[in-house]
Formats: structure tokens, C-alpha cells, sequence
């Protein structure tokens, strides 16, 4: 006595892509020329993004501290951390820099990508501190970048961070101090 086979049915369900009224041919010999189906569907993808190396400047940003590196051989000092000295080589340590700089150079952008288009024009500054050997680029807040001078140069400037840090190089900023 042979087992009578069960079938399995896939359930039917609301979620995906619902086609009503889609054109078929009554002569199956022109499906060849039928117009090819367009659906548009919305896509999302998780990327996944590692700082490495970089970890411990996020992290202080979202700390409320600017760290940067220097060099244990050599001494050269940087403004923004890397974890080899560009000049010998040898690894770097970590460092937290003053809350206070002053403006190396800046200047003042009236386009910038997607991100910042929409608070155009703003400037950007090289910040510099004592003692410190390279510089380190931001955004300078809470002046009006229509009135940019050569008087902009020298002056102290003061880090601030964002309440919510999102993890980018923008989490930081300067104010005037």
C-alpha cells in the first residue's frame, strides 16, 4: 500500500510587489515583443563600517575630547592623529589637545556636498596650538561668514562637540573664544 503524498502550499501574503492588470498577450507567438515589467521597489542595505585605527579619536569626540597622536620616536606632533609617524615610521601615541587654538587659515565655502549644501556659505578653519606640528581642519560657528577678514587670522577659538555625536569628523567644531 504506497503513502499518499502531502503537498506543501506557500501561504499567501500581502508583503511584496502586487501587480494588477498586467499585460499579457492572447496569442502566446507575440510574447516576444511585450513590453518588458517595471517595478520599483525600495532597497535598504546595513553598511557596516569599521574607524580601526581611528576608534580612539571618535570616541573621544563623542566624549567630549579631541585627541590626536605623536610620534614616540621622533616626537613630531599632530594636529590630526595618525598611527604612524609620516616622517620615521615609528607608532604614535595618544594625546588630548587644548580645548583652545587659534586660527591658522581658514576659508569660506559657497558650495559644498549634499550634507552641507543646504547651510552654504560656511567656513572652514586650519586650527593650530602651541606645540602641536601639523594643523587641524573644522568648522568654524557662530560668525557671519559674509563678513570673513584677514583679521579672522590669530584669532582663539574654542572646541565645541555635538550633544549626539554621530560618529563623523564633524562631531567637532570651533565657536569663536
Amino acid at each position: 500500500m504506497a503513502k499518499e503524498k502531502k503537498y506543501f502550499k506557500l501561504p499567501e501574503t500581502d508583503e511584496g510587489t502586487i501587480l494588477f492588470n498586467v499585460p499579457f498577450p492572447k496569442d502566446l507567438s507575440q510574447l516576444k515583443g511585450m513590453a518588458p515589467i517595471v517595478i520599483k521597489q525600495p532597497y535598504q542595505i546595513d553598511y557596516l563600517h569599521s574607524y580601526g585605527q581611528d576608534s580612539p579619536f571618535f570616541a573621544g569626540l563623542a566624549n567630549g575630547k579631541l585627541l590626536s597622536t605623536k610620534c614616540s620616536s621622533c616626537g613630531y606632533t599632530y594636529g590630526t592623529p595618525r598611527l604612524h609617524c609620516m616622517y620615521c615610521g615609528s607608532e604614535c601615541d595618544w594625546f588630548e589637545l587644548p580645548r583652545e587654538g587659534k586660527i591658522h587659515a581658514f576659508t569660506v565655502c559657497y558650495f559644498g556636498s549634499e550634507a552641507f549644501l543646504k547651510e552654504t556659505p560656511f567656513a572652514l578653519i586650519l586650527v593650530e596650538w602651541p606645540g602641536v606640528d601639523s594643523l587641524f581642519l573644522a568648522r568654524l560657528v557662530n560668525i557671519d561668514p559674509a563678513k570673513a577678514s584677514t583679521d579672522w587670522i590669530g584669532m582663539k577659538v574654542r572646541s565645541q562637540f555635538r550633544r549626539n555625536a554621530k560618529f563623523t569628523p564633524t562631531d567637532v567644531y570651533f565657536v569663536p573664544a
